[in-house]
């Protein structure tokens, strides 16, 4: 495409949309931005091709496609992308906008896109990517084409028609030296020319965004001349290159026709000893340390030759040594300093022309022949150091040795041994501290104990301690046999015996043994109302012991006492019913161990005074119910007759107990205003037997003896007495049948005792009713073991208030409180 017609063409595009613009009015914008319209397709167009070479015009043209519903012109806001970086924009009504690369270049190769937007809307054209391949040549200018060894020279490369960043690569005879980033299209950069003769310079260059597209051509080749520098330097060491101490040296470095301003350096070990223009000479007086290797150096700008000799100083005599003997020391024992060289240059120097000086702290001491001693002392701890100085012809040398630091060690104390704690318990382990107040670190703490073993416990540091476990002792006196003994010398630990120290003083506990409790007064002699002892001891302990007294009941205790004695006592006054029961004691000591001992069970009997009492009561109470059933029998057939208007008697079945004796029971009520001498308002059954016994013999016991019941119909009320006790209207009485049928009825018509039970009312006489509620008595007698009716084993009951039950034996009453419960 002809170039002209190309610029034709864009400033007609230029000047159409500068029109369109000016020409558009307020009130027509108003109304495009109120029309309705989609934009229907974009489309990217690429002239002349998708691959071209360096240098080509290329074309991107953008059109775009819209449906609107308004007669008028939209405005289209055409933006061109070349990898998602905006390139080129443009606003027009026409629906197509064209983008020029005018000699496109490899660094607008890319990705190219074209995105219209129409007010709020907008779409993106398919990518279209674009290849432009070749580079250009680059040029490479010098700042000199001829130069001295070791000099510099300026190179600068340069792309003038390429674009974006560059990389520039820089070659001396095909060989790359460097490279150079640059933001424009040209890089400049210094080259060293260490060598002589002809050398030949070019560069080449990428670009740094594509690097597809390769490297560029070479550029031109320049030559350049590079002079050769004769400025190597020579050296001499005079008088020679081996020398003693003490020799004086001169070395002279310098170079031939140098060029001007040409300079020339003496070093060793990255030293400089000199410095000279052309040439320069160094005299100095050697020593040991002075052997080694020495460069001689000529440089001009950046060129450097040298050239290097060794040199070796022999000692005059050897650095001195300061030593000790001994080694470590203690206060009050004598030590010497000796300084001494080991060799020496005998040709140059005697050993008696060798002089020593010592120095305490770098204050001189009398030493003569270099030796030093004294007797140690605390201000003895220094540094000590020794000098020893000679001649070699003339000149003095003097060596100092190292520093020797001396610490005078203090002597270790007699140690104190002591128990950990202050006190230890018989039969338990222990721990026993071992510690001088003074003496150097370390100290070395042996122990022996009474088994005639030993154990070692070395203290390092300050705050350590030598500290003994011992499993334990079992008698108070061994604790005597234990020997500790210190040392901090170990050439003298056998010799030290004034370092040791038995344990002398220590609180020894012995643990209580078991208690073992006594009761005062003793097991079975406790009475109500006595003073009870109880004492606690124990064989052995040391004191203070604790004693305390347990009762089985509670786990709270009794008592407890304190005391520096072996035993111990508690007492307890007023025995009661509720003091009985067991007792023991725990001991305890200092120890933390306590013993409990055995439990010591006793009873509290009935006080005396309250015995008699008991039997003078029975006794009498007896002796009233005797009264009262003697009475009884003589007025019951009286009584019987009186009666039997109002009882209405029905005969009973009889029934036969397992033994075959006849059972009689009766109930006495209490009853007011009765016959004198009975008891309440009651009927008695009795049951006489032809014989003297209360049972007949076994040949003469019926085969069934049969039991009656009489239903016995209460009397009518009668208003002056009390009421009747509820659940006694009708008593029903077991009647055996007689062995020999002899009727006890007063008529004589039955052949069967009959036993009744009557409806009784209470008596208000009290006062023996209060006999009947303390005392119990039950009247029985054994088969035939009483003669006459009084003891033929009836049982008294009494059916209102209760059964009256006791165990006092009616053949012996007058040991009624011993034998029998009787409530008070």
């Amino acid at each position: 495409m002809d170039s002209r017609a190309v610029y034709l063409s864009l400033w007609s595009q230029i000047f159409f949309t500068f029109f369109m613009r000016v020409s558009t009015s307020p009130h027509a914008g108003t109304e495009e931005s109120q029309t309705s319209y989609t934009i229907n397709s974009v489309h990217l167009t690429l002239l002349p091709s998708a691959d071209v070479a360096s240098g080509t015009h290329v074309t991107w043209r953008c059109e775009v496609s819209v449906s609107h519903g308004s007669s008028g012109l939209l405005t289209h806001h055409f933006l061109f992308l070349r990898d998602d970086v905006e390139v080129y924009s443009k606003n027009s009504s026409d629906a197509s906008v064209s983008y020029f690369l005018f000699q496109a270049r490899a660094a607008h190769s890319g990705t190219y896109e074209c995105r219209v937007k129409v007010h709020d809307k907008s779409r993106t054209s398919h990518a279209r990517k674009l290849t432009v391949t070749g580079l250009q040549t680059p040029q490479l200018q010098l700042s000199v084409l001829q130069l001295f060894q070791g000099e510099e020279v300026t190179a600068i490369c340069s792309a003038p028609q390429e674009e974006g960043s560059l990389s520039f690569h820089f070659y001396l005879d095909q060989e790359q030296l460097k490279t150079v980033r640059s933001s424009t299209t040209s890089a400049e950069t210094q080259v060293l020319l260490d060598h002589a003769g002809d050398r030949k310079l070019y560069c080449t260059y990428t670009v740094t965004m594509v690097p597809q597209a390769g490297l560029s051509n070479h550029s031109n080749t320049v030559g350049v001349l590079v002079k050769g520098l004769f400025i190597t330097p020579i050296m001499n060491v005079l008088p020679s290159k081996t020398l003693v101490e003490g020799d004086v040296v001169e070395f002279v470095c310098k170079v031939v026709n140098p060029p001007p301003k040409t300079e020339v350096f003496l070093t060793k070990d990255h030293k400089v000893l000199k410095k000279g223009l052309t040439s320069l000479v160094h005299r100095f007086q050697v020593r040991a340390e002075d052997s080694g290797e020495y460069d001689c150096k000529a440089e001009m700008k950046n060129v450097q030759k040298g050239t290097s000799e060794s040199v070796t100083v022999k000692e005059l005599f050897s650095t001195p040594v300061l030593t000790m003997d001994p080694r470590e020391v203690f206060e009050g024992e004598r030590f010497t300093l000796t300084c001494s060289v080991s060799r020496l240059v005998s040709d140059r120097l005697r050993p008696q022309d060798v002089n020593f000086s010592l120095f305490k702290d770098q204050h001189p001491l009398e030493a003569p022949g270099g030796s030093y001693s004294s007797v140690a002392l605390p201000s003895s701890s220094a540094d000590y150091s020794c000098r020893a100085q000679g001649r070699n012809l003339g000149n003095l040398i003097a060596k100092n040795s190292t520093h020797l630091h001396l610490e005078v060690k203090v002597p270790v104390s007699v140690p104190l041994l002591s128990v950990v704690g202050g006190s230890l318990v018989l039969g338990r382990p222990f721990q026993l501290l071992c510690q001088a107040s003074q003496g150097s670190l370390p100290i070395s703490y042996i122990l022996r104990g009474p088994m005639g073993g030993s154990e070692v416990k070395v203290v390092w540091r300050s705050g350590e301690r030598a500290l003994f476990n011992v499993s334990s002792i079992q008698k108070a006196s061994d604790i005597s046999s234990f020997v500790c003994q210190a040392s901090n010398n170990p050439l003298r630990t056998a010799s030290r015996e004034s370092a040791a120290s038995r344990l002398q003083h220590a609180t020894i506990i012995e643990p209580v043994s078991q208690p073992v409790l006594t009761l005062s007064p003793a097991l079975g002699q406790a009475a109500e109302g006595d003073h009870l002892t109880l004492t606690c001891s124990v064989q052995r302990g040391t004191p203070p012991i604790t004693f305390t007294w347990f009762h089985t009941t509670s786990t709270k205790p009794l008592a407890f006492k304190t005391t520096n004695e072996l035993s111990g006592s508690h007492g307890i006054t007023d025995l009661g019913q509720k003091h009985a029961g067991g007792y023991y004691c725990v001991s305890s000591n200092p120890s933390n161990h306590s013993q409990q001992s055995a439990v010591v069970t006793m009873g509290v009997s009935v006080a005396g005074w309250k015995k008699g009492s008991i039997a003078v009561v029975c006794v009498l109470l007896t002796l009233i119910l005797i009264l009262i059933l003697l009475a009884k029998k003589r007025l019951l057939p009286f009584q019987r007759r009186k009666r039997s208007a109002e009882l209405s008697v029905k005969p009973a079945g009889t029934k036969t107990d397992g033994e075959g004796a006849e059972v009689t029971l009766g109930l006495l009520n209490e009853a007011a205003n009765v016959t004198p001498g009975v008891m309440g308002r009651s009927v008695w059954s009795e049951h006489v037997s032809g014989s003297e016994s209360d049972e007949p013999s076994h040949d003469e016991r019926p085969e069934a003896a049969q039991t009656q019941y009489t239903e016995v119909l209460p009397p009518p009320a009668n208003p002056d007495r009390a009421p009747v006790k509820p659940g006694t209207d009708t008593v029903y009485s077991e009647v055996q049948g007689s062995v020999h049928g002899v009727s006890e009825q007063a008529d004589g018509a039955s052949q069967q005792g009959s036993l009744e039970y009557a409806q009784l009312n209470h008596n208000d006489n009290r006062d023996h009713d209060d006999y009947v509620e303390h005392c119990s008595v039950n009247i029985h007698s054994d088969r035939g073991d009483h003669n006459g009716p009084e003891d033929h084993g009836n049982h008294f009951n009494n059916g209102s208030h209760g059964n009256l039950n006791s165990n006092c034996d009616h053949a012996d009453h007058n040991n009624c409180a011993d034998n029998s419960d009787c409530n008070e």
